[in-house]
């Protein structure tokens, strides 16, 4: 598949111009239907879906009709890439990071802990070969994965008492899955995996301590700093959380060709509206979570310090257990490194200078 043509045409406005209308008008009707991690009240991420479906059926005139349901109407949300393997929908939107159990390589696919930014991780998958790489991983079950929007750097959580020492983090039990919870475990914290959904009930009644969930705007939806004191920054786990849609290989290749690019068109369209979309919402609701008297703090350096050491002694030993692991790991840390010195010289340097300033009055 040639990415950049499709890039180029949803950046451009022109991705009706790349798709022939001969051989729309001439392609059966094709009804799909996409699954989601997502309840409906997250207008982000849930939202972004629903606005594929709505470009899709642009771009093809109506005849690749899409539905869209949300966690729980056809599976529970953690279940989305089973529905797609067994082919109970013919797609699915969700983080492939929560399938890290099934195999340790989908993590690359949503992103690694410490590891690539938002813009980093669009160079990567779109020109630095990572792309390829995760899709070797998927098609052995099956699933063709297509990067579907991201979330930026995450929060860290909210949480009952402060965290000012690594001491601080042992016993402590924690909503967070994936690689995440790997890294804590090893800094001595007991890591649950519990839907969205049921965060405030189990923080309220204190079968957990903490809990992560993306960021200001769709974390105040669930209500949790009524039941914590502190918000902490940042999401280490996942500073770029890159949403993908994972589709069922042979209902993939049975579309039209035409129908084909619409949905890329359409997904590679979210990666730039999706991100837009949480540096407009995220601010404001930031703001509202502090003057509710929710306390907003960093995690202390010795933490971090603890928690960077513990992620990459993680990928050296999962990279040592799993072939698929080791080979994308080896790709990625190459890119990585060499990304972080033009980011180091350049973005950061500007960045770190005029954040640290306040805007003339």
């Amino acid at each position: 598949m040639k990415r950049r043509k499709f890039i180029t045409a949803a950046a451009g406005g022109v991705a009706a111009s790349a798709l022939a209308a001969p051989a729309i008008a001439q392609a059966p009707t094709v009804r799909w239907r996409i699954t989601t991690s997502w309840p409906k009240s997250l207008d982000t991420i849930y939202g972004s879906v629903e606005l594929i479906a709505k470009r899709v059926a642009g771009l093809t005139e109506g005849k690749f009709e899409i539905r869209v349901f949300a966690a729980g109407e056809i599976v529970p949300g953690l279940q989305v890439l089973d529905a797609v393997q067994n082919r109970t929908v013919e797609a699915g939107h969700s983080y492939s990071a929560f399938y890290f159990g099934k195999r340790p390589a989908y993590a690359f696919d949503g992103g690694l802990a410490f590891g690539l930014n938002t813009r980093q991780t669009n160079a990567w998958m779109y020109y630095g070969g990572g792309l390829e790489l995760v899709r070797e991983v998927f098609k052995k079950d099956g699933v063709i994965t297509l990067p579907c929007g991201s979330v930026g750097v995450q929060m860290g959580g909210f949480y009952k008492k402060e965290i000012n020492t690594v001491d601080d983090l042992k016993g402590l039990k924690m909503r967070i899955g994936g690689l995440g919870g790997r890294i804590l475990a090893k800094l001595g914290a007991i890591p649950q995996q519990i839907p969205p959904g049921d965060l405030y009930p189990a923080l309220e009644r204190g079968t957990i301590d903490a809990a992560e969930f993306i960021g200001p705007h769709d974390d105040e939806k669930l209500g949790l700093h009524k039941v914590t004191k502190y918000y902490y920054t940042p999401g280490w786990w996942e500073g770029s959380a890159q949403n993908s849609m994972l589709v069922n290989l042979a209902a993939w290749e049975a579309l039209p060709p035409a129908f084909k690019e619409a949905f890329e068109v359409a997904c590679n369209e979210q990666g730039l509206l999706a991100v837009a979309k949480y540096d407009v919402v995220n601010p404001p609701a930031l703001n509202r979570l502090a003057a509710s008297g929710l306390q907003i703090k960093q995690f202390p350096r010795p933490v971090l310090d603890a928690a960077y050491q513990a992620a990459f002694e993680l990928f050296d030993e999962l990279a040592a257990q799993d072939a698929d692991f080791k080979k994308i790991y080896t790709a990625w840390k190459a890119f990585l490194e060499e990304s972080n010195l033009w980011f180091r010289v350049a973005e950061f340097s500007l960045d770190s200078y005029r954040l640290s300033k306040p805007l003339p009055k």
